[in-house]
């Protein structure tokens, strides 16, 4: 898919481990300072092992002044679309306008129930997601429904990204979200087009723009010195700038996520001072040599 012209943003996926608190907010705090964009959390509330995401997301924007902050991706089952719209609004406020709010469907079906969530089918989780994109941007607007009246408003208009895999989701998420989020993981590389396809075309016969849409991917990596290892972002700085400029200027990916996994911090100083900047100049020089549209 062809570059959109939309500027290049990047950003951290941090772990709520409740064995690696001060890492995370360490972590948080460096994306700060380097001049990152954002400070993405896991939301996984079955997961004994990690922090709340929202209550750390709040720690987060408590300890850093710029960075922008989201969950990735907030589990809808269990966070109610009215409870979540004031979270997030809450959030914003707080922060100033540094909060967004990816938005997931739900997978872990048996452990949801278990903490008192539904066990929805496919249609069922597209259906529930589409109306929780309703109910949040009218809680949002300050829409009242019968004895529900929603408040605070946020600060800012708050994006609202879907974490879609499947064709039903990516549709929605064409149709009525401000972002697409994969992850490597479950959308490889030599499935992004496909996906980017499915985004443009949805869209277009809605009769929005395409270009409106966030392109969003989580990645995962590491970066290294020498030669290539096997998987597609294990490499040396160079290697990592050659192949996120390429999916943004060849795919339309407009904000790169990184997990830093093993050595943390100087895995972030790295992608902020070697692999950030670098992009950036190499897609600005490519946009010069051909104009878009």
């Amino acid at each position: 898919m062809p570059d959109r012209g939309r500027s290049l943003e990047f950003g951290l996926f941090v772990n709520p481990s409740v064995n690696g608190i001060e890492g995370a907010l360490e972590l948080a705090a460096l994306a700060d300072r380097l001049g990152l964009d954002f400070v993405s959390v896991q939301d996984h509330p079955y997961q004994r092992r990690f922090l709340d995401a929202f209550v750390l997301l709040a720690w987060i924007v408590a300890r850093t002044e710029r960075v922008r902050a989201f969950p990735n991706v907030a589990n809808l089952p269990l966070r109610p679309p009215a409870m979540l719209a004031k979270a997030a609004a809450s959030l914003d406020r707080l922060s100033g306008g540094r909060f967004e709010l990816a938005l997931g469907a739900g997978w872990a079906w048996p452990q949801i129930a278990a903490m008192g969530g539904p066990e929805r089918t496919p249609g069922e989780s597209v259906a529930a997601v589409e109306e929780g994109i309703g109910i949040l941007r009218g809680a949002w607007r300050g829409e009242e429904a019968a004895d529900y009246k929603p408040g605070p408003q946020p600060a800012h208009p708050i994006e609202i990204w879907i974490g879609a895999i499947g064709p039903r989701m990516m549709r929605l998420t064409a149709r009525l979200s401000d972002g697409w989020l994969p992850s490597m993981s479950y959308v490889p590389p030599d499935r992004m087009a496909a996906g980017q396809t499915l985004i443009d075309e949805t869209a277009a016969e809605a009769g929005r723009d395409p270009a409106e849409i966030r392109r969003l991917y989580n990645l995962s990596g590491k970066i290294t010195d020498g030669a290539r290892g096997q998987a597609a972002l294990e490499g040396p700085a160079e290697h990592w700038v050659d192949t996120l400029a390429g999916w943004a200027t060849q795919e339309g990916v407009d904000t790169f996520i990184a997990s830093p996994g093993e050595g943390s911090l100087e895995q972030v100083e790295r992608f902020a001072g070697e692999v950030v900047p670098a992009v950036r100049d190499a897609v600005e020089s490519a946009r010069r040599r051909t104009p878009l549209g």
